[in-house]
Parts: C-alpha cells; structure tokens; sequence
C-alpha cells in the first residue's frame, strides 16, 4: 500500500510533457493504469533512499528529516537520481542503477554467460557496456572442436538479439555499447558493423584507441594488429587509413565513436583492482568487469537566483545541493538490489557515484551567455569544479562517519585524500529525467527554439522554448505568427523581429561551430571522475574534414572519447555494405596488396604523408571582436590568437543578412593556413581589396568585401599589438565572443516528419548515440 505524502510537504510543479512521461515510464501501474501520484513516487523513493541511514545508527527523527530532504530535492525537482532508482526504489524489484559493464571472455560458456546476465540486467532497468576485445579474430582456429571462429561481430548480432527479445523492466528498452580495441585483428568489421542502420540496432558501437594509435595517426605510419589470445602481430594497418575509415563511418550514421581507453585508464581510481575496457551504453561511465555505477543530476535552473535584479548562480545553494546529492546517491548503493551477487561485491568494493547536472543551456541563456562563446566555457568549468569540490567534501565527511571504500587502499586516493566513494562525478545526457525538470538535457545545447507537435485529436499545437517566451512576452516582440515561423526550422536565427542580442543567446545545436561543442565537452571534462556524455553536432553539409579536426581537436583537449552527429545523415541515408557513393576520382581505403583484410570500396578523407596539418586549435585564446559595417549589413569579425600568434579567424553577420556562408568559408580558410604556418602578410594580400558590389555602392561602408573586411581586422589586430606572447595563457578579453554558425537555410535544423518519434510523432534529438522524444519520454540507444 503506497504510503500517504505528509499535507504539507511541497507539490511538484511538472509541466504536462512531465506529466505524460512520468504515467507512462515511472509510476506503479495497476491493470495499465497509474495507480501513484508524482508525490507518492518521490515520496517513495526518498523513504526507501534514506532508510538506509539506520545501518549506521540514524534515529527515527534523522531518518524522517532526511527523508523529507530527499523528497523535497526532487518535488522540487533540483535533483533527480537515474530512472532504475525512480521506478524500482521500493517495489519489488529494487534495482536501482543505470549503468553496468560486463565482461565477454573467449569461451563459448562465458559469452553466453554474459547474454545471460545482460538480460537480466535489461529487465531490471539498466544498461550494459561490454568490450568484445577478448574474444578470437575471424576464421582463427577453435581448439576445442577444430572449427574457427566467427568473431567479435557475429557474437554482438547474438547479444543485439538478445536485447530485442527483452523489454527494462516493462517501461524501458535495452541499451548496450559495444567497444573494440583498435588494435584487434577484426577493426575493419567492426568500423564497418553498423553501415547498415537497420543492424545491430540495440548497440551503439565506439572504437577504444590508444596514445600509441593515435601518435601513429599523427607521424602517419603503420601500427600492429595483436591476436588478444597469443600477443602476437597479425597484421599492421596505416593509422591513418583506419583513423579515416571511422571518421567516414561516424560521418555518415554517428557510429562508431571513439573512447580514448589509455585517458580512462589513467584516471582510473582502482587500477590494482582492474583495468576498464568498456562504458556504459552512453560512454560518459567507464567501469570494470561486472561494475555498475548509480547516477543522479542536479538541475542547474534551480540555483539561478536574482542579485540587484540581475541573475546570478547561487554558489551556497549549490554547494547544499551537491552536498545533499552525493549523500542520497551513496545511500543508493546500500538500497540496491542489485542483479547478481559479482555485481554487488563489486560496486560496494569502490562505491562509485555518478553526480552530474541538467538545464546548462538554460542556465547560460539566464545568465545571457551564449553556448559558442569564452563566457560560456569559462562558466562550464566554474561550475563543474565547484560540484567537484563540494562533492568530495561530503564524500570525506561520509568517510569519517562510515569508512572509506574497501578499495581505498592501493587507489589513486591513497595516502592523499579518504573518500567515501571512488568516483563522484559523471555528467549523464538525463534523457527523461530532464523532461520531468522541464530543463534542458544534460550539458547539451537546444534542439530547437519551437517545433510543432499533433495531439491526439490531429490537432497541431505549437511549442516554444519557455524561457524564449518569456523573454518575448517582457521585451514586446511576442507574436503568433512569430512563434509559428521559428516552429518551422526550429530557429530564430534571421528573424527581423528579433533583437540580435536575443539570437546570439539562443543558438541551437546545429547553428553552433562544432568546435565550441567540443570546448564545451572539454571544460566539464576536466573537472569530472568518470567521463562526460555530449554529441558533437554537425550540420548536414558539414564534411568529412570536419569530423576529423573534430575528433583530433577532442583528444588533444582531454577529452575521454566524442560521439558526433551530422544533423540527417541516418535519416536520409540508408546504407548497404558495399555501396559507394564517393566520386570516382577518390581513391580506395585499403591497398589491395593489403592481406586478410577485406577492402572498403569508399574513400573517406585521409591526409597524405606530405600533408601540412594544422596544428590543433589551443583551448585557450585572447581575442578582439569588431564590427563592421559592409553593404550587406554589419558583419562581426572575431580575431583570436595565443602564445604562437594569431591563429584563428571567425564572422558572424547580423540580422540585416548577408553571405554568411561565403564569410564563414574564408574565415575557416584563413584559420586553417594561420595554424599552419602561412604568415598573416601572405593572407592580408590575398583577400584584402576583394570587391563585392554590394559593398563598392553603398555609402558610409569603408571596406570593399567581406574578406576585405577580415583581410582589415588582422591586420589592425596585428599592427596594434594587442595580443603579446605573455598575456596568450591569461583570461580573454572581456565580452562575447560568439563563435555561432549562419547556417544556409538548407542546413537549419529540421523537423521533419522522418525525425518522428514512433509512439507519439514528436521530434526527436540524436543524443550520444540515442535517439530522445522531447514530448513523451521514448528512448532507444544504437
């Protein structure tokens, strides 16, 4: 019998998108119907959490206090713990955790062994990561029986059969990652298992790399492909030849993506106890063999608070909510029940948490940041290692009152700080969790300012950004049709009636410059334990070349793997094995003199030997940005440099309009030549003077193109002596710094009918492998 909620604790505000997921995914349900409120649920899951405190000589008045803490963080929907915890915490199942690695050792017992325990493990409600790194190459010899093997690839199509046959715990579908060492004899099939995205559909797939694989991609030579079961060199492959096939791939569908294992085993806090090999089926928690990991997120909306009428983070609240978090997701340990006795041995000998946050993006646009901008990056890095700092406050405090790990000893904690838990932070994509918060997801960008969804009757009702509305309704420029023009595309990018000032804060995912996802995914990185879940956005015109610099720009700036998704590509492009739709004059991946490894019949972008790279762009610079008045409007120009000196070039023009694509274009042209050694009086005489009509006519403009205008602030950036090498490592300038794309029209985001979502025709987002329904909760990872 459901308990009764106390008549004076808090109501929970949820919106009626909330309201919907949490009747369909969360609550008990009797004969198809919810038979528990919102409150019943937080209630439950809050007695359940805090019940534990009696193991360790809490009172029943402590036990009650604590429990209305915990209920009060999530009615009031500032913290939400994952959704195993929601739905299992108190009920019979009692399965509290998201994320579980599992081992697939080479034998026939073990790899079904672990089909079997995966699901089980589905059923509860988690998600399963497993490295196929172990198991024989194709077609090498089987002892035991005389046959050969049929490799990594075949046996994921078992464990994706597997998945299909078992719904999570009759409310969510079975999530798994699949990873496989780069340096495995089967590499090429595995890139290559997904092409088709009708295959292995219950999988999303990342290849681990390693330093020494990527150092080879950068010095352009061959490295060794190892048979895991003897050590011995099968094969050698060019680096860059493969590094180029996984950019095709994940060009083309999003998959595979790349987790860099040498990065995750440095950090791995128990590295006596075992190496990591996989992630869970998102790629932001690294875990051991039979290790599972609880997750929770604060919602960063709730520390938003007014200081002399401007809105400011609330650092004191923050840090109690931190505080609080860490506290209710230890006592989750304790509460799980967890699918197998190896599992429960595990997890309590390190006592992993996963604490992140939801409604970043919300946060920045009530702070007026823009997500493509210095500002926003400092502030991702401001708040992420606050929560670090308060979270490993409580975690020693729980130390003194409880005991450390049981893994303490030999950890990378040893001797230098006692802690509780192994690992605190973890920044999650939250998925429904953070539609029931009504914030933004994870660390993510918006997908759009407004879409249209049908109700149930067919009738189409549109949706707006809520704090896009109220911005619109307090500074005037609200208006039906308005809101039914941006619903179109999603965007208010070049939408007269509204102020540039609103169109530089709401940028969406596709109209921000890739590079400002991965500085964004950077930032939080460097302040978190386990890894960060963030897609890196491209849009549909974005090339091969672009991922490239992309996943080279991730690894040099600690990144822990990228996960990338070009807006469209699985929607409009079904793939079959084999089917080339390169040109003719581009040339094969693999050199047929190449043996045992069947060639691709593409070409995705790979650098010649002689190729000049550009050096990667520094995580830091100190710039100027400047207005120009050109014959087509006002076009931004943005100079930064470091300590090498200048070393990159964006634009942005106004609301007026303007070729933004081809101003784009030469600002990346220039910035790839400054990296790459072309001196700035060499870029200044090509472009400088190039005349455009436009500009030549118009009066009171004083430039005669837009690269004229780009040619004009480098050189009066460089003439002027504004940046010197010594200042290059200090803070930039204050100010904004954009950084957004003017995407074609052709490349807005779209909303279109093929991103419907299959039980409600809402549209959905592409976040770190999974496809996400803003409107009714569905989700489905690979």
């Amino acid at each position: 019998m459901t308990a009764i909620v106390p008549a004076d604790w808090p109501k929970a505000k949820l919106t009626s998108n909330a309201m919907v997921v949490l009747e369909k995914r969360y609550l008990k349900q009797e004969n198809g119907v919810a038979c528990e409120t919102p409150e019943d649920m937080f209630y439950r899951v809050a007695g359940v959490v805090a019940g534990i405190e009696e193991r360790f000589g809490g009172n029943e008045q402590e036990i009650a206090a604590l429990t209305r803490e915990f209920y009060n963080i999530m009615a009031n929907l500032e913290f939400m713990p994952n959704s195993p915890t929601l739905m299992n915490a108190g009920r019979d199942l009692g399965q509290l955790s998201a994320c579980f690695v599992l081992p697939v050792e080479d034998s026939m017992e073990d790899i079904f062994d672990a089909i079997k325990n995966a699901a089980i493990i589905h059923k509860s409600g988690g998600g399963t990561g497993f490295s196929f790194s172990r198991l024989r190459p194709k077609n090498s010899t089987v002892r035991t029986t005389g046959g050969v093997a049929s490799g990594p690839v075949s046996f994921m199509k078992v464990f994706n059969a597997a998945t299909e046959a078992v719904k999570q715990g009759g409310t969510r579908r079975g999530a798994n990652m699949g990873i496989l060492r780069v340096d495995h004899p089967d590499i090429l099939e595995f890139i290559n298992c997904k092409e088709d995205n009708q295959e292995i559909t219950n999988f999303n797939i990342s290849v681990a790399v390693t330093d020494q694989y990527m150092d080879a991609v950068r010095e352009d030579r061959n490295y060794d492909l190892l048979d895991p079961n003897t050590g011995l060199v099968v094969q050698s492959l060019s680096a860059r030849k493969v590094f180029a096939e996984i950019i095709d791939h994940a060009w083309r569908n999003g998959e595979p993506g790349v987790v860099f294992i040498d990065r995750m085993n440095a950090a791995n806090p128990t590295p006596a106890i075992g190496m990591i090999e996989a992630t869970n089926p998102c790629g932001e928690q690294p875990l051991l063999a039979n290790e599972a990991c609880n997750l929770g997120s604060i919602n960063l909306n709730a520390v938003i608070t007014q200081k002399e009428g401007q809105p400011v983070i609330d650092w004191d609240y923050l840090g109690k909510l931190t505080r609080l978090s860490i506290h209710f997701l230890d006592n989750v340990i304790d509460a799980n029940i967890y699918p197998l006795d190896i599992i429960d041995k595990t997890v309590k000998g390190n006592r992993k948490v996963g604490l992140g946050i939801m409604g970043f993006a919300d946060m920045l646009i009530q702070l007026g940041i823009s997500y493509a901008s210095e500002q926003a990056v400092e502030c991702a890095e401001k708040v992420m290692q606050f929560i670090l700092a308060e979270a490993r406050t409580e975690s020693q405090r729980l130390a003194l009152e409880r005991g450390l790990f049981p893994n303490y000893k030999g950890s990378i904690y040893d001797g230098v700080i006692e802690l509780r838990n192994a690992t605190l932070t973890t920044i999650a994509p939250t998925g429904t969790i953070s539609m029931l918060c009504g914030a933004s997801s994870g660390i993510e960008p918006h997908f759009a300012i407004a879409f249209t969804k049908t109700v149930m009757d067919g009738t189409a009702l549109i949706e707006v950004n809520p704090l896009f509305e109220q911005l619109a309704l307090k500074h005037g420029f609200h208006s039906p049709e308005l809101m039914r023009r941006i619903a179109e595309t999603g965007s208010v990018q070049g939408m007269e009636k509204v102020p540039e000032w609103v169109q530089d804060i709401f940028v969406t995912a596709q109209e921000i410059d890739p590079v400002w996802h991965v500085r964004i995914q950077a930032a939080f990185q460097k302040y978190t334990d386990n890894a960060v879940s963030k897609t890196i956005n491209f849009a549909n015109s974005a090339t091969r070349e672009d991922v490239y610099e992309a996943y080279i720009f991730a690894y040099e700036h600690g990144c822990k793997g990228i996960t990338i998704y070009r807006d469209g590509s699985r929607e409009e492009q079904v793939l079959t094995v084999g089917t080339s739709t390169k040109t003719d004059n581009e040339t094969k991946l693999i050199a047929d003199a190449e043996p045992a490894v069947t060639p691709v019949p593409r070409t995705p972008f790979i650098p010649a030997a002689n190729t000049i790279l550009p050096r990667p762009r520094p995580s830091v610079t100190l710039g100027v940005n400047e207005k120009i008045k050109t014959g087509c409007g006002n076009l931004y120009v943005n100079v930064n440099a470091d300590d090498q000196g200048i070393c990159e070039v964006f634009t942005n023009t106004g609301k007026v309009g303007g070729c933004a694509s081809q101003s784009e274009a030469t600002a990346r042209l220039v910035s790839l030549a400054l990296r790459s050694g072309v001196s700035t009086d060499t870029i200044i005489d090509q472009i400088q003077g190039i005349r455009c009509p436009a500009c030549i006519r118009r009066e009171g403009v004083n430039v005669t193109s837009c690269p004229d205008a780009i040619a004009k602030v480098i050189k009066k950036y460089r003439d002027d002596g504004i940046m010197v090498r010594s200042q290059a490592t200090s803070n930039p300038i204050p100010g904004k710094n954009l950084g957004a794309r003017s995407l074609p029209s052709n490349t807005q985001p779209r909303l279109a009918a093929e991103n419907a979502c299959p039980d409600c025709g809402s549209p959905v987002n592409h976040e770190s492998g999974c496809v996400v329904c803003a409107q009714c909760g569905f989700s489905k990872c690979g």
